[in-house]
């Protein structure tokens, strides 16, 4: 088992993740710390991490049979724009770097699938019977089973943090019923530094490790679907997507490199593209500009919801304000509460 689980991280290699380790499925600690965190109401709307109760963090209740989980590191950072000169021009948009390519779900998955079909025909006789594979698409807490095997240790803003990639990529996990040895988590190096929590605008990292959602920009703009509660406004500054300002702050991720993967390349200039041009598309260009990408999920009317809260952010301008009046009588009542909103931050109806 040990030769094989050498292998299963060489396969992984080659076919684009950086690291793969393997983790035990005991995740009581993480459980109890769950449950707290949701009885605070730290959740938000975010009713499914409620909702699936112990499947989340116990493996074998969600896939019976699981004995072990493979866990896989994907880096994904663009080569882009850089990131604080677009927060600083806030007639820019700022989209989470993750965001800025391919939706990773189907390709993290897929790769996860070749390296399970691989295991399966050479483990097969070793009793690879059952095998799931995940990539964010089902309640599986891969933080803290990346963590338990060895990839990396939970940085203050509840991040993974790697030494020699920071935070900047994404996780994918294979359930397996294979009794593989375990690797050994490795140690934590963020010391006394808090610069993530800091760096936060909303004040949503509450403690080290301990995030309210309901304060966290990724979450009002991508979970939340209602009304932005107006005080958290203005603090969203042009940030239309999700926010990556603890990341952009913590200094290990000086250390992240270039992802080789062509689907991680920037699409329709979204690394630094202006708020009013991406506030003129209609439904149509939406859905067709983002085909494939991780954002089109949140519709076309959350997307003109944030983007309305970035050009209320924005320095006034003609271009700002006729951007805004050009949707100021726009089909969706939250779409014009939000209009509205933007044009009183100009002085303007």
């Amino acid at each position: 088992m040990s030769g094989l689980a050498a292998t299963i991280k060489l396969w992984g290699r080659e076919l684009g993740f950086q690291a793969v380790g393997i983790a035990d499925i005991d995740l009581a600690a993480a459980e109890a710390q769950l449950a707290a965190w949701i009885d605070r109401g730290y959740h938000g709307e975010m009713e499914y991490m409620a909702k699936h109760g112990r499947r989340r963090s116990r493996p074998d209740v969600l896939v019976p049979g699981t004995a072990r989980v493979i866990c896989a590191r994907m880096d994904y950072k663009p080569e882009s724009a850089g990131s604080e000169e677009v927060l600083a021009d806030r007639s820019r948009a700022f989209v989470s770097r993750y965001a800025l390519g391919r939706d990773y779900h189907k390709l993290v998955r897929a790769r996860l699938q070749s390296l399970a079909a691989r295991i399966e025909r050479e483990a097969g006789p070793l009793g690879f019977g059952g095998y799931r594979v995940f990539a964010d698409s089902a309640p599986v807490m891969e933080v803290e089973l990346a963590r338990k095997a060895g990839l990396g240790w939970r940085g203050k803003h509840t991040l993974l943090l790697s030494r020699d990639a920071g935070s900047l990529f994404f996780l994918g996990e294979i359930y397996t019923d294979l009794p593989l040895p375990i690797d050994r988590p490795v140690s934590e190096h963020c010391g006394d530094c808090v610069r993530c929590i800091d760096a936060c605008p909303t004040r949503a990292i509450v403690a080290p490790g301990r995030l309210d959602a309901r304060r966290c920009i990724s979450y009002l703009t991508i979970e939340l679907k209602g009304s932005i509660p107006e005080p958290l406004r203005p603090l969203i500054g042009n940030r239309v997507y999700g926010c990556d300002d603890c990341q952009l702050a913590c200094p290990w991720n000086r250390y992240a490199r270039v992802s080789a993967e062509p689907d991680f390349k920037v699409r329709n200039g979204l690394d630094a593209a202006e708020l009013a041009e991406l506030f003129a598309w209609s439904e149509t260009e939406f859905r067709q500009r983002m085909a494939g990408s991780a954002i089109r999920r949140i519709g076309y009317e959350r997307w003109l919801r944030n983007l309305a809260v970035g050009l209320g952010n924005a320095p006034t301008s003609e271009r700002v304000l006729g951007a805004l009046r050009a949707r100021a009588q726009d089909a969706s009542a939250l779409v014009r509460e939000h209009v509205a909103w933007a044009l009183a931050r100009h002085g303007a109806h």
